[in-house]
Parts: C-alpha cells; structure tokens; sequence
C-alpha cells in the first residue's frame, strides 16, 4: 500500500508539472475563448501596413465606411487587406465574427462533382483568406474559430435570411454575383457590420449578367458607401503579373 501511495503521489505531481509548463491558456470564460487560445510565445501580427497609396486609400475607407466596394485588376491586394482587418476587428474584440462568401461560381471550367459536405466543398475556395487569416492569428486561433463559428465560410446562397450583426463580411469574386443575389447580400447587413465586397468587373465568369457594377451605380452616393477602384499600377503580386494583365487587355 504504502509502495502503492508513494507512486500515485509521483504521477500527480508529474501530472501538476506537466500541466504548469503548458505553453497554451484557455479562458473558458471569455465569448472569444478561441483567441486566447494560442501559445505565450505567440507574436501579434503588426498592424497592416499599405503597399501602395490606392491600398491605404482602401484601408482607410474600409475601416471608415459599413460598406466597401473594391473593384480592379488581380493582385492588387483586395483580399488580403479586407482579411487582414477582418482578423483585426476580430483580435481587438469588435467583432464577434469574421462571415467569408463569395458565389459559387467556377472559372471557366466544370470541377464536377467534390466529395465531402458543404464546409469541404467549399473549402478551395477560402485558401487564400485562409494563409491570410493564419499570418494575421495564428493557425491555433482560425482553426478553433472555425470550429467555433466565430469564423464562417460559407457560399453566397446560404446566406439568405442571415442578419449580419456584430460581424465583419467579405464578398469575394462579387462579379460573379447577378443583380438579384448582391441585393440578396447587402439586404443581410445589421447592427455593428461592416461589409467589403470585392471583384473585378472586367473578369466576370457570368458576362453582362454580373451585378457589381450595378450595385456600385446604385449605392455609391449613399454616405455609408465607400467605391474604391485599382488599376494596373496598383498591382503588387509581382512586376510579371503586371505585364500578363496589361498584355490580356489590350
């Protein structure tokens, strides 16, 4: 017995040790318990820095305005600022949820069928916020998040009858979206929202039935209302890819 005692007594206080040394804090007790749940070494990303004038233009709308419209060429940084500042209002406890969509509109090919449920299907289509989303919290924080909605991806049909409060929304690839379903959209936003919408009017994968500009035409003189538009020189991907769009274009 005695023999018996002595070693449950070494495994507690090797249990208590482990325990103490752990380099990840929960708080059970917080409504954004996933982001205190990330390793004491962890670094917070540094603010989000603009590459470009047109960027910082960009930023500072979004941060300023319930809803953004970026339009322009690829590579300009559309999605990754608004997943960055998204990441930001998140961290900083403004919001209580990041809302990711974009219509489910493929490029110019047919993947046919994908196997898995909704959230694994749509999956290649969130990578790039995503890696975005991992640089800005850390992988620990947007896997938990996800997990625990405060971090939703979803297809743009399945948004209808949402309200968007308490939340920042990403619309991406919105040229792909018709008149009908931006309205659908934007009709979602409630109390303590912010909405950026993203595309390129002149790559719409649905031809001249794309609602983007529309809804820009529309709703641009509204004060909430921020259109901002990128052009070739704004292009940050790379100097090739400056070139390849110019060379498509002419």
């Amino acid at each position: 017995m005695a023999r018996r005692s002595v070693s449950h007594k070494r495994a507690a206080r090797q249990s208590r040790k482990r325990s103490s040394e752990s380099s990840v804090v929960v708080d059970i007790k917080s409504r954004n318990s996933f982001i205190e749940t990330q390793s004491l070494s962890a670094k917070a990303a540094p603010p989000l820095q603009a590459k470009t004038e047109s960027q910082a233009r960009y930023i500072a709308a979004i941060k300023s305005h319930k809803l953004t419209f970026g339009t322009g060429p690829a590579g300009t940084g559309k999605s990754y600022c608004a997943g960055a500042l998204a990441a930001e209002e998140l961290q900083s406890r403004r919001i209580e949820k990041i809302i990711i969509s974009r219509p489910a509109v493929e490029a110019g090919e047919n993947m046919g069928f994908l196997p898995g449920d909704l959230q694994e299907k749509f999956d290649p289509y969130f990578d790039a916020f995503r890696d975005c989303l991992i640089e800005r919290l850390g992988k620990g924080v947007v896997e938990c998040g996800i997990k625990n909605e405060r971090i939703v991806v979803a297809p743009l049909a399945y948004l209808r009858g949402k309200t968007f409060n308490d939340a920042f929304v990403v619309l991406d690839e919105a040229q792909n979206c018709t008149a009908a379903q931006l309205k659908m959209f934007l009709t979602r936003i409630g109390e303590n929202c912010r909405v950026v919408v993203n595309g390129d009017i002149r790559q719409s994968d649905i031809g001249h039935q794309s609602g983007l500009q529309d809804a820009i035409n529309r709703l641009g003189h509204l004060g909430d209302v921020y259109a901002h538009e990128f052009d070739h020189d704004d292009i940050v991907r790379s100097g090739l890819v400056r070139d390849i769009i110019q060379c498509y274009e002419k």
